[in-house]
């Protein structure tokens, strides 16, 4: 490679090895579908897949899938850690994941979907019990929401317009259509029928 090419490829690694890259990210995106199969390759080095989803605008990498007993018996170390999470974090992707359908479906003049506080608080309350006080669930859903954001799957952008309500307005962040994946779904749904099921 010629030393742009070099310095281009370096970019976009550091890029990748720190988050999520997004097509509007520029130049960088582009430099990443230029350099594709170089970086995938270098990737692979370290145990890591590139994933890109060109339609969707955004590329990241993750561990090869292993099968439950290969990950048992697995001792190389993983650059990408697993985080477990609650019952409520869980609930907040998917969500999250399903309004994002919904508006892929409705929309085709911007592939941003935002909402604030109001609109999420909104969508989560339905699943818990009515007497749920709902200052405790406001400040609830506040650490919720730093964690699903400290994920990369939420960003916030501004306070509300409207100076009488200064709530928190938040972009979903299109890489939860690969976190939050049919198989994670079909987890979910088990576990939020056994949680039905207590109440």
């Amino acid at each position: 490679m010629t030393d742009l090419k070099e310095r281009e490829f370096a970019a976009v690694v550091i890029r990748l090895l720190k988050g999520p890259l997004y097509d509007d990210e520029q130049p960088l995106w582009n430099q990443m579908l230029d350099l594709q199969k170089k970086v995938d390759d270098y990737l692979l080095r370290i145990n890591l897949f590139l994933r890109v989803h060109e339609e969707d605008g955004f590329a990241y990498l993750s561990h090869p899938e292993k099968k439950k007993e290969e990950e048992d018996e697995e001792n190389s170390p993983r650059l990408i850690r697993r985080i477990p999470l609650s019952f409520e974090v869980s609930l907040l992707c998917v969500i999250l994941r399903e309004e994002l359908e919904r508006f892929d479906i409705s929309n085709s003049e911007s592939n941003r979907l935002f909402l604030d506080m109001r609109e999420i608080r909104e969508r989560i309350r339905i699943y818990f019990k009515e007497k749920t006080d709902e200052t405790r669930l406001s400040r609830k859903l506040e650490t919720y929401i730093h964690q699903v954001e400290n994920f990369g799957l939420l960003k916030e952008i501004s306070a509300g317009d409207d100076k009488l309500n200064q709530e928190p307005r938040y972009e979903v962040m299109r890489i939860i259509k690969a976190r939050v994946d049919p198989d994670f779904l079909h987890r979910f749904k088990q576990k939020l029928e056994e949680y039905v099921d207590t109440l």
